[in-house]
């Protein structure tokens, strides 16, 4: 599950707003089914891959132990 990120580092904070943004509009598209659960699993993929690439690229790499535990629980090599 995504949620807000409150760093104090603006450019982070604004970047993982945008990955929240763009898996709740996917989230609400997703259907009650077996493909909906895929596309749901795949948006969270896809924004906490987002918050690690933005804590990698602003944030000094600090704060991405969430995601990473996150991708690791939905079953993705996040190395």
């Amino acid at each position: 599950m995504g949620g807000v990120v409150k760093s104090g580092n603006y450019a982070h904070d604004t970047a993982c707003a945008v990955a929240e943004s763009v898996r709740q509009a996917a989230v609400a598209a997703v259907t009650q089914n077996a493909a909906g659960q895929v596309a749901s699993n795949n948006a969270e993929i896809v924004y906490h891959r987002a918050v690690i690439a933005s804590c990698k690229a602003n944030n000094g790499g600090a704060g991405m132990e969430a995601s990473l535990s996150a991708l690791r629980s939905l079953g993705v090599n996040s190395s």
